[in-house]
C-alpha cells in the first residue's frame, strides 16, 4: 500500500477516534469533569509511560528536560492541554456535544488569527474574510444563548495556543507527551485526594466494569495521537487539514441525532456562517497550494531539471 494512502488511513482513523469520543464520555457521566480529568491524566501518563519503555524513547525523554526552553514550553502546554480536555468532559457530560463541536470548528480559523497576531504573519483577502464570517457567526450564538459560547471559547483558545506552544517546543509527539503528562500528574493526584476527603469521589464506586472504562481513557488517549503521528509523516498537510474537519463534524452529529440537543433556527444559522467560513478558508487553501505546486513546476521546467 502506497504510504500516502497509508496516511490518510492513519489520520483518519485518528480524527474517527476523536469524534466519536463523545459516545465514550456519556458513559462516564456519573463523574464529575474534575475527577475524570485526574484520571485520564493518570491513565495517559502510564500509557505514555510504557510507550517510553517499549519505543526506548527514556534518552530523548532525558534530553527534553535538559533544554529549558522545551521543557517550559512542554510545561505550558500541559496546563493548556488540561484545560482543553476538563472543558471537553465537562461539555460532554453536560449536554453539550454541539458546542464542543463549534469550538473545534472554530480552531483553525484562530489558529490562523493567532499567526496573525503572533507569528506576523501576513492574511490573503480571502482568510480575512473567513475569519470575519466566523466571529459574526460567534456574536449571533452569543445574542441567541444570552451568553458567549463558553464551552467553545475556551476549546478554541486553549487549543490554539496549545498547537502554538508546541510549536515552539518541536518536541516529538510521544516524548513530548510524557512531558505533559508528568507535569500535571501530580495537580490530578491532589485533586482526586481533595475529592476523596470530601466524599465526592465516584470512580471506584461505579463497579469493576465502570472503572475499567475510566482506567481506558489513558490509552484512548494515547492511541489517536500515536496514528496522527503517524499519519503526519506520511501524507501532506493539506490532507491533514481537511480531515481536521472529521471530529467536529462526528461530534455536532452525535449531539444532534443522538443525544437530541435543541438546535433553534439562530443555531443553525451560526452553524451556517462557521461552514460557510470554514469553506472559503479551504478553498483559498487549497487553491493556493495548486498556485505553488505550478510555479514550483514552472520553474523546474524553466531550469530544465
Amino acid at each position: 500500500m502506497p504510504e500516502q494512502r497509508k496516511g490518510f488511513i492513519y489520520g483518519f482513523t485518528a480524527y474517527l477516534m476523536w469524534g466519536l469520543f463523545p459516545l465514550y464520555w456519556r458513559l462516564l457521566d456519573r463523574s464529575g469533569a474534575i475527577e475524570l480529568l485526574a484520571h485520564r491524566v493518570i491513565w495517559s501518563l502510564l500509557t505514555i509511560a510504557a510507550l517510553v519503555a517499549v519505543l526506548r524513547k527514556f534518552g530523548q525523554v532525558k534530553a527534553l528536560l535538559r533544554q529549558p526552553r522545551k521543557r517550559w514550553a512542554l510545561m505550558g502546554a500541559a496546563l493548556l492541554i488540561s484545560v482543553n480536555w476538563g472543558t471537553y468532559i465537562f461539555g460532554v457530560i453536560n449536554g453539550h456535544v454541539v458546542e464542543t463541536s463549534l469550538g473545534y470548528f472554530i480552531t483553525p480559523l484562530f489558529a490562523v488569527f493567532l499567526g496573525v497576531v503572533v507569528l506576523k504573519e501576513r492574511l490573503r483577502p480571502a482568510q480575512w474574510v473567513a475569519l470575519a464570517i466566523a466571529f459574526a457567526a460567534v456574536l449571533g450564538l452569543a445574542i441567541e444563548n444570552g451568553r458567549p459560547p463558553w464551552i467553545a471559547i475556551i476549546l478554541t483558545f486553549s487549543w490554539g495556543f496549545y498547537g502554538l506552544v508546541k510549536k515552539k517546543a518541536d518536541a516529538g509527539a510521544i516524548e513530548g507527551m510524557a512531558v505533559e503528562s508528568a507535569t500535571v500528574v501530580p495537580l490530578a493526584i491532589a485533586a482526586l485526594v481533595v475529592l476523596g476527603v470530601q466524599g465526592q469521589s465516584t470512580v471506584t464506586h461505579g463497579g469493576t466494569g465502570y472503572f475499567i472504562l475510566v482506567l481506558l481513557t489513558g490509552p484512548l488517549t494515547a492511541v489517536p495521537l500515536l496514528f496522527f503521528g503517524a499519519a503526519a509523516t506520511r501524507t501532506s498537510l493539506t490532507t491533514l487539514g481537511l480531515l481536521n474537519y472529521v471530529a467536529p463534524i462526528l461530534q455536532f452529529i452525535c449531539g444532534v441525532t443522538l443525544f437530541h440537543e435543541h438546535m433553534s433556527p439562530m443555531r443553525w444559522a451560526g452553524f451556517g456562517l462557521v461552514w460557510l467560513a470554514l469553506a472559503i478558508f479551504t478553498f483559498d487553501g487549497l487553491r493556493k497550494r495548486r498556485r505553488t505546486i505550478a510555479l514550483e513546476r514552472a520553474a523546474l521546467a524553466t531550469s530544465g531539471v
